[in-house]
């Protein structure tokens, strides 16, 4: 009797342990990190096309602030990696930077296009989609948080339906909160820094951590304080199964740099 009872706690103790959270989201989004890039140039206009045809729940896109105070799309402090120049976005006007333009080869063909404006992917795609933007420090501080808003503003998209921020920088989504209070934030996490107390007690709707950090106990934390949990990756290489991974999670959402294979890994029942 005694080996009976144990052996039923345990197995109500297992049960336990392996429980998991319902998502906060109606289903798990697809976020097109830097656009469809493992198809054309990241952070280009086409790159964004050919996402938005995929079908993508949102547009990801990071910014950049030119010495003359243009918006740009671009994911690096510096153009060294992507683009035929080197140096610091912050170090060039914007009419120097249009000097420049993203370099990369895909199936041995070379591809070439132009550093983009914030605002020349906005008049591309209009109201069409939904646009997960993410804002940086500019010399340590809040300065680029006006100008992003003043020009939703302008193209009028500043509402939930068009419009998320994500930031790692606190103090950029407190500025962003005063100016767009209506307009649900995600505060990002470095890999290896995630620090789950910290994530469910910050006044945002939604927490970025990236893959490595990811674990059933941080996403059921998470979501029984009504967060989102939209998970990042870092390595290409391990990308599609660290995917698979976490969608046992239940994870509300993805940081993709391969579009397809995550539609085809979220449609498919049988991969738990």
């Amino acid at each position: 009797m005694f080996i009976l009872l144990l052996l039923t706690s345990l197995s109500l103790y297992a049960h336990a342990e392996i429980q998991i959270t319902p998502m906060v989201t109606e289903k798990a989004e697809i976020y097109a990190h830097r656009g469809a890039n493992d198809r054309f140039n990241e952070s280009t206009v086409t790159a964004y096309e050919i996402a938005a045809r995929d079908g993508v729940d949102a547009l990801e896109l990071d910014l950049r602030m030119t010495e003359d105070g243009e918006l740009v799309v671009m994911h690096d402090d510096t153009i060294d990696r992507t683009t035929n120049g080197s140096g610091k976005v912050s170090a060039y006007t914007f009419a120097e930077l249009r000097e420049f333009e993203t370099v990369e080869v895909f199936q041995q063909e070379e591809k070439r296009e132009t550093i983009p404006t914030l605002e020349e992917v906005l008049q591309v795609f209009e109201k069409k989609e939904h646009y997960y933007i993410e804002t940086r420090l500019v010399h340590g501080k809040a300065k680029m948080e006006t100008k992003l808003i003043e020009l939703l503003k302008e193209y009028d998209l500043l509402d939930r339906q068009h419009v998320s921020f994500q930031s790692f920088s606190e103090s950029s989504l407190e500025q962003l909160q005063l100016l767009a209070p209506s307009i649900p934030l995600t505060l990002l996490f470095k890999k290896g820094a995630f620090n789950l107390e910290k994530a469910k007690e910050v006044p945002y709707s939604a927490i970025g951590v990236e893959s490595t950090d990811v674990s059933l106990q941080v996403v059921n934390e998470l979501h029984k304080q009504g967060k989102e949990v939209h998970v990042y990756f870092t390595d290409l290489a391990t990308q599609k199964q660290e995917q698979k991974r976490v969608k046992s999670f239940n994870v509300d959402g993805y940081f993709t740099d391969f579009i397809n294979y995550t539609q085809q890994l979220l449609n498919d029942k049988t991969i738990k």
